[in-house]
């Protein structure tokens, strides 16, 4: 025979472990002869949370103790990209030489003047090419390559006509 410990309930069967009633694990009844009864416990009230846990109130003079709170970051908006301005340095020398071998390169130095805009120029544009976030002012080379050529075309030409004067 065996009984349950919390609602002294006995039964017949042997091979039951656990109370039919309220689960608790079952003991032999010839085992517990010498063992005082165990001290029934009052049911538990279906209302009241078990888990509940014990409230303090506080003398009206004392101040709350609070946990501490964490900070709360306040929002920014992120940085804005710093974009960095491009080189436009060779494009503008380039372009500046050109115009410089059209107007005055037919008084004295437009050879030096055109060839350093076209190699400014072609330098400039080729930079461009590699790493184009870097280097800008396309249309500046380009002013200056195309001023440049023209110089020096316009040179050649002044000169073969001062040749073939000056021959005759």
């Amino acid at each position: 025979m065996k009984r349950c410990p919390t609602c002294n309930l006995t039964f017949e069967e042997d091979w039951l472990t656990f109370c039919t009633q309220d689960g608790t694990t079952l003991v032999d009844e010839s085992a517990d002869a010498s063992e005082p009864a165990p001290a029934i416990l009052p049911p538990v009230q279906p209302d009241a949370p078990v888990w509940s846990t014990p409230t303090v109130e506080l003398p009206p003079s004392s101040p709350e103790w609070r946990p501490p709170q964490r900070p709360v970051p306040e929002w920014r908006p992120p940085p804005p990209p710093y974009v960095q301005s491009q080189s436009k340095s060779l494009a503008t020398a380039s372009m500046v030489l050109g115009l410089l071998s059209v107007t005055i390169g037919w008084l004295c130095m437009g050879p030096m003047f055109a060839v350093a805009a076209i190699v400014l120029g072609a330098v400039s544009l080729s930079q461009m090419k590699k790493t184009p976030d870097r280097v800008g002012g396309k249309p500046m080379a380009l002013i200056g390559v195309v001023t440049g050529g023209l110089a020096i075309v316009g040179i050649i030409i002044f000169y073969i006509f001062v040749i073939i004067v000056g021959t005759l």
